[in-house]
């Protein structure tokens, strides 16, 4: 989402998700060849669509600005967030539930880790793009927000406890994605965003039920006077607990 201090080598390509359709894929790929030679500023509509072939009526029909080529994949992320939390049951403790919808925006970065971390240096060396990308994550935090508020409907605070949440997990993903995102791409991203979104589990979440099969654990509690040997109390111990004394 932001960017590292490195800069991408000159004539370095960006090739997007091969799941987008082959003339949007080749505007993305044009767009991210031409801001890495020329610069984002000195790039134009008609630069991209002169180099992907295309005319200008086919950019503007999948981006409506020249910012949105930069972020080609978070509308469907954002699509694929609002269905899976709509989706949760009753019963599923929200908590994990948003921190799993987050992982969404996890596994579309990883998807293509080149074009991610491309992006992420493009994206801290234009304000603008900054900009946007603040307003893309608060979309992604109203997302979480507006689910756990209707979860938390009943509860005294509810909407406040909501946002809290949101604004947590959002924070917890955002921190974990960027580490991976200034080590290149290279760093194994699930694991660090899984111990993210862990601090905020243990923070907000309710804790997972004990198995069907587990069972209590026996307390043992042992009476001795003042004043008795060591001794005596560990062999009224091991007593208790049915082992011999050693």
């Amino acid at each position: 989402m932001s960017s590292s201090s490195a800069a991408p080598r000159r004539g370095e390509r960006a090739v997007a998700s091969g799941a987008w359709p082959p003339m949007r894929e080749a505007l993305v790929a044009a767009a991210f060849q031409l801001f890495l030679e020329r610069g984002y500023e000195r790039t134009t509509v008609d630069d991209i669509v002169a180099l992907a072939g295309v005319g200008r009526r086919s950019f503007f029909r999948y981006f409506p600005s020249k910012e949105d080529v930069v972020f080609p994949d978070h509308e469907r992320c954002l699509a694929d967030m609002t269905a899976f939390l709509a989706a949760g049951t009753v019963g599923e403790e929200p908590v994990r539930r948003v921190c799993d919808a987050a992982r969404l925006v996890l596994h579309m970065y990883a998807e293509n880790p080149d074009f991610s971390v491309q992006r992420y240096r493009l994206t801290k060396r234009v304000p603008g793009l900054r900009a946007y990308e603040l307003s893309v994550v608060w979309r992604y935090e109203r997302a979480l927000a507006a689910y756990l508020r209707a979860r938390f409907a009943g509860r005294r605070d509810g909407t406040l406890q909501a946002d809290v949440i949101a604004a947590a997990v959002v924070a917890a993903h955002n921190n974990a994605l960027r580490s991976w995102l200034r080590s290149g791409g290279t760093a194994d991203p699930g694991a660090t965003v899984d111990h993210a979104l862990a601090s905020v589990r243990a923070a907000f979440g309710a804790p997972d039920p004990a198995p069907a099969d587990a069972r209590p654990e026996d307390v043992v509690v042992v009476v001795a006077r003042r004043g008795a040997p060591l001794w005596r109390i560990v062999q009224e111990v091991e007593s208790a607990l049915g082992r011999s004394a050693d």
